[in-house]
């Protein structure tokens, strides 16, 4: 498609267009980022033409524009690029399309109706993702040419999907090529969308990123654009008197020009001093003038044209605008001749300057009152209160009771399609209106329910304020404190989440609703990094749980919680899984608790499958954690839910001695983290298992880098962290041998745990690590801490917590009774699943009775652990006990 004029001192911006589509159609076929910025009227959808056209014969082209009335539409932008195509195929092959995304995708672009749990933002982000890669090379083997104009109008849904998108161009044979107004997008603080994704993007000898900002025309090149128009005989003072009414914008200056032609103004000297009233006519108020002389039916119907904003629909347009279909046609032929509208059915306005101009002309309460009868339309066309939400967001507060319960059915539908941000919206406008006494609290508490995933903060205000309300009762008002709950604690808030539920509680009646409020509390009670009275609240938890059988899930969740806390404070272990297995229905969470049930949180089966992790049923924590992957996959939760997932199948594979698997997939949970937020619960327990896993393979810079990174280490955050974060750092500290650093921190880390009667040294292995640290300098405590290790862990009874306290415990014994000491731990580590420790048993093992077999054997197992530290040290000494033989 040829621009309809030329195109004047844009070289350099077409360079450097030509040079992204060479990288992109050559071998390579490497992707990229071209934004364009510059001033209203500058030339940016002409330059998009051009390259349009550039790349006509070598690309599948996608293009979309965002509009000034329409960027709290979500995914408006995204399904402009995407239905054209996804309009060539069949609804089964569309379907097939979309894989196992097509319920979590589909809906936002309004392509299937919404099921299953809502989903998470970023999933949706996922599915567009995996979309557009099936779509471009289904629909043809050339690379892909995505085309954005007017982005500063994109609504936020789109450009946080091309936020993530653009940070994958270096992988793909995909070109962005964006066009912006900048003082606009900064307006909107939009800028990241475009700039996050795109720095890490990149590949040889194409940058991912070029910017090019517009520039206004020269007085030279604005007068071939007169003489263009006008003739050769325009002369110089007319041409320059052209330049510097428009400033060189090219949109003003050929308005001009037509306007010129339109009155026969001959272009000469003499003429020159009509052209400022002539280009006043161009732009607002004199384009409101220019609209004006072309009578009142149009007038009115540009109104309602500016009102609809996007694809103009002529008979909608009538319909707003009170007139019939034969006046709207005649008014559109009008319009298209005053250069003021194009098309036909849709129309569109010939440019935003335009569109902006007319919609900012209409009085205030005539334009809140088109904005009444477009929602109406849209409506009773059975469009849905989304569609009509853009409109309904327009209107002035009016106590009208069917707005509100419209906007809130509009909110259900926005977070049915993982539009968070469009509900809020859409109930915060509800909340103006205002609604009944009675709705209010109930809307507070829907409204808290919206901001959940992306602004905890805000989530804490609205429920708090739906809790204060009159109105919220029963179980509407124990799930408002629930949620409550979660969002203290994602706020890093654990003590007032656990205030929180203890003040419900205390007014509640006994019931599943007393019940579910009290697991909540012993969960974030429980959760917390420091405590006043843990062993109190143990004693309360197991008072309360250890008689239940799980009859549903209020039993069930407190079964849960149980377990978990047993097997921080190292109880017996079969007790421990006892809990967990009257906790679950034949092994597996009941219905109600699953990873994706929003009654009781992912938390508690996830405090199953650790627990199980703990106790050495790995291969049942495994499975649990397997399927916590499948449910947030399958319901579009790619976020912060997903990443956990992730650092659960990580501790497994950790606990396994699997090291290379427990770094991949630890690796993979940060990096889900990573596009979800910066210091989240999540990224520490990733961090503190990684950087485990790296000390064990051996790899201690690396878990430096890692640490460092991830700002591991004090301050902690107010939850606690899987295991327990300070003594992974003592372990750290220790292997970069910063000895006293390390004895501060695991004395910090025992002075904090053991009031609490958390003695599980798997959990927290400080005892062990600092009995270690102090064995050259104080090797008298040294065995005390080591004896009373043994002592808890044979208390705990698992073959890995009694296999690593006696080779703790051999450190400090006679040399015969060390020798007994490490066969005995070898021998319990053997039986258990954690290969790492029983590798590093058995290489103790063999040094103490100077056996080659036996360290070579732990060489074995270390290098099938990925543990190469611990193998070449293993090499080394049985070299060296074979050259002393």
């Amino acid at each position: 498609m040829k621009p309809s004029r030329p195109l004047y001192e844009r070289d350099p911006e077409l360079a450097a267009a030509a040079k992204a589509l060479d990288a992109l159609c050559g071998g390579q076929a490497s992707g990229g980022l071209l934004v364009f910025s510059g001033e209203a009227g500058i030339g940016k959808t002409a330059l998009l033409g051009e390259i349009q056209a550039m790349a006509a014969d070598r690309c599948t082209i996608w293009s979309a524009r965002g509009g000034e009335t329409v960027t709290s539409v979500p995914f408006h932008v995204v399904r402009q690029l995407l239905q054209p195509a996804l309009d060539r195929f069949p609804a089964d092959e569309t379907r097939a399309l979309f894989g196992d995304w097509f319920e979590i995708a589909a809906p936002a672009l309004g392509l299937a109706d919404p099921s299953g749990p809502q989903p998470d933002p970023q999933g949706v982000r996922d599915g567009l993702d995996y979309l557009v890669s099936r779509l471009a090379s289904r629909l043809s083997h050339r690379p892909l040419l995505l085309i954005v104009d007017d982005a500063h109008w994109a609504d936020g849904e789109s450009l946080a999907w091309l936020a993530g998108f653009t940070a994958r161009l270096s992988e793909l044979p995909v070109l962005v090529v964006q066009a912006h107004r900048p003082q606009e997008f900064a307006d909107r603080d939009a800028d990241w969308a475009i700039a996050r994704g795109a720095e890490s993007a990149g590949s040889a000898g194409h940058p991912a990123l070029i910017r090019v900002a517009l520039r206004a025309l020269t007085p030279e090149a604005t007068a071939e654009l007169v003489r263009a128009g006008l003739g050769d005989h325009a002369d110089d003072p007319f041409c320059r008197e052209v330049w510097a009414v428009t400033g060189g914008n090219p949109y003003e200056a050929v308005e001009l020009v037509a306007k010129a032609q339109d009155r026969e103004l001959p272009p000469v000297e003499e003429s020159a001093g009509l052209l400022r009233e002539l280009g006043a006519s161009a732009r607002g108020s004199g384009l409101v003038a220019r609209l004006e002389r072309l009578g009142t039916n149009a007038n009115r119907f540009a109104w309602a044209a500016a009102v609809l904003g996007t694809e103009i629909s002529q008979e909608l347009a009538a319909t707003l605008a009170g007139m019939s279909s034969a006046e709207a046609a005649d008014c559109t032929a009008r319009l298209r001749d005053a250069r003021i509208v194009s098309g036909f059915d849709p129309l569109e306005f010939v440019h935003p300057l335009i569109a902006s101009a007319v919609y900012r002309s209409i009085p205030p309460a005539t334009r809140t009152a088109m904005h009444g009868r477009a929602a109406w339309a849209i409506t009773q066309a059975g469009l849905g209160a989304a569609a009509a939400s853009r409109h309904l967001l327009e209107v002035h507060p009016d106590d009208d009771q069917e707005l509100v319960a419209q906007l809130r059915d509009a909110a259900r539908q926005h977070l049915a399609v993982g539009a968070p941000e469009a509900a809020r919206r859409c109930l915060e406008r509800a909340l103006d209106e205002p609604p009944r006494p009675r709705d209010r609290a109930a809307l507070l508490y829907e409204l808290g329910c919206a901001t959940l995933l992306s602004s905890p903060a805000t989530t804490v205000q609205h429920l708090r304020a739906a809790l204060d309300t009159p109105g919220l009762d029963g179980a509407l008002r124990i799930d408002a404190t629930f949620r409550l709950a979660s969002a203290l604690s994602h706020n890093n808030q654990l003590k007032d989440a656990a205030l929180s539920l203890a003040a419900e509680a205390s007014r509640t009646a006994p019931g599943p609703g007393l019940m579910r409020l009290q697991a909540a509390h012993f969960l974030w009670e429980g959760m917390q990094a420091t405590e006043d009275d843990g062993p109190a609240r143990s004693a309360r938890l197991a008072r309360n749980a250890d008689h239940l059988k799980g009859r549903d899930n209020a039993e069930r969740a407190l079964l849960t919680l149980r377990a978990f806390d047993a097997m921080l404070r190292g109880e017996n272990a079969q007790q421990v899984v006892d809990f967990c297995e009257r906790a679950l229905v034949d092994g597996r969470p009941a219905r109600g608790l699953g990873w994706t049930d929003s009654e009781w949180g992912f938390e508690l089966p996830a405090m199953v499958g650790i627990t199980y992790a703990f106790t050495d049923q790995l291969d049942r924590a495994e499975t649990l954690f397997g399927e916590a992957v499948r449910a947030f996959e399958i319901s579009g939760w790619s976020g912060a839910h997903l990443a956990f997932a992730h650092t659960l199948l990580g501790l497994v594979h950790r606990r396994r001695g699997r090291l290379a698997e427990a770094e991949g997939f630890l690796r993979e949970g940060l990096r889900l983290a990573d596009r979800a937020g910066s210091g989240l619960p999540v990224h520490w327990d990733a961090t503190c298992l990684l950087v485990d896993t790296l000390l064990a393979r051996g790899r201690t810079a690396d878990a430096r880098l890692v640490a460092d990174r991830y700002d591991f280490g004090p301050p902690y955050p107010s939850a606690m962290v899987l295991p327990d974060a300070p003594c992974v750092r003592g372990r750290l500290l220790l292997a970069e041998g910063r000895t006293q650093e390390a004895v501060a921190e695991l004395e910090s880390a025992g002075a904090a745990l053991e009031p609490r009667g958390r003695f599980n040294g798997v959990w927290a292995p400080w005892a062990g690590d600092l009995a270690r640290a102090l064995a050259d300098t104080d090797p008298v405590r040294g065995a005390q801490l080591a004896t009373r290790a043994r002592v808890h862990a044979e208390r705990f009874g698992t073959d890995t917590a009694i296999g690593e306290a006696l080779r703790c415990l051999a450190l400090f014994a006679p040399e015969e009774e060390a020798v007994h000491l490490l066969s005995e731990s070898v021998r319990h580590l053997e039986t258990s699943s954690s290969a790492y420790e029983h590798a590093l048993a058995r290489f103790e093992y063999g040094v103490a009775i100077r056996s080659p077999r036996e360290v070579a054997r732990a060489q074995k197992l270390a290098t099938a652990c990925g543990a190469e530290g611990l193998a070449t040290r293993a090499q080394q000494v049985c070299a060296s006990i074979r050259a002393s033989e």
